[in-house]
């Protein structure tokens, strides 16, 4: 079974159907959805209509995609998420070498380096899981300073500002690029 080693603070365990509840936990705070969808929290129907059925279409233990569940070594906090996929999994043309990495974590967990932490794990992991990834990218809201700061420590560039087409419509966004097989 794939794995993503422990860092210094954090482990990981991928997400499964079974653990809707912990999706719906973080989206609970309009804060930590106000750059997704303007604040307003997840229901538990829109979990499991809608999410749900979204990480079933790109999930692939075996390769390490889905939604990886992040928690504190030191008491076993459940801190937020970690999601890993082929960009553009939701089109006719997914990409074959490159990934799209995202985050979401509980807003107490916040400007304390675990989303870095916790991103810069998952990527490593599953970048060498999968040799033929030459690119990690990240989209993020223009004004989300917070996930564009975990982007530029990824060692991320800006690429582009633009119209994202997504699954829950079209939203002005920043496309954020790494190269993998470069050393940054």
């Amino acid at each position: 079974m794939f794995a993503i080693p422990p860092s210094p603070r954090l482990c990981f365990t991928l997400l499964t159907e079974q653990d809707a509840g912990l999706l719906f936990k973080v989206d609970q705070d309009e804060e930590v959805m106000r750059y997704l969808n303007g604040g307003k929290r997840t229901s538990m129907q829109q979990i499991t209509e809608i999410f749900l059925p979204r990480m079933a279409q790109y999930r692939s233990p075996e390769r390490g995609f889905g939604i990886w569940q992040v928690r504190r070594l030191e008491d076993n906090a459940y801190l937020g998420w970690v999601l890993i996929r082929p960009m553009g999994f939701n089109t006719n043309t997914p990409s074959n070498d490159e990934l799209e990495i995202g985050w979401r974590f509980m807003r107490p967990y916040w400007g304390q380096g675990y989303a870095s932490e916790a991103a810069a794990a998952v990527a490593a992991t599953v970048v060498a899981r999968n040799p033929a990834v030459n690119y990690l990218s990240a989209v993020a809201m223009p004004d989300n300073a917070g996930s564009i700061g975990v982007m530029r420590k990824l060692g991320m560039q800006f690429i582009k500002r633009y119209l994202h087409q997504d699954a829950l419509g079209e939203v002005d966004a920043v496309l954020y690029r790494k190269n993998t097989n470069e050393n940054s």
